[in-house]
């Protein structure tokens, strides 16, 4: 199978996914939500520096679920532009 390339709307979501895991994550380490998360460091460190812009549905639940974030928070976050979807 031949995956097509990311657009630039995917690849900007994915940036967008990637900073706010990284404010949820706050100060605890990326390897203790991994390990929570039963993902590997490597995914979410990806994940988090927009590396994997699509990632799959249940790594973002399983993650989404350890940070305390509802999957409708992390669509709101994603979907609108960083200037608007940043916390005041």
């Amino acid at each position: 199978m031949v995956r097509l390339p990311l657009t630039a709307e995917e690849v900007e979501r994915g940036q967008r996914l990637g900073a706010m895991l990284r404010r949820a994550r706050g100060r605890r380490s990326m390897l203790e939500i991994a390990l929570e998360a039963q993902v590997s460091p490597e995914t979410l460190r990806k994940i988090e520096s927009g590396r994997v812009a699509t990632p799959a549905f249940q790594t973002i639940a399983a993650i989404a679920d350890v940070l305390g974030l509802s999957l409708d928070e992390v669509w709101a976050g994603i979907s609108q532009p960083e200037s608007i979807a940043a916390p005041a």
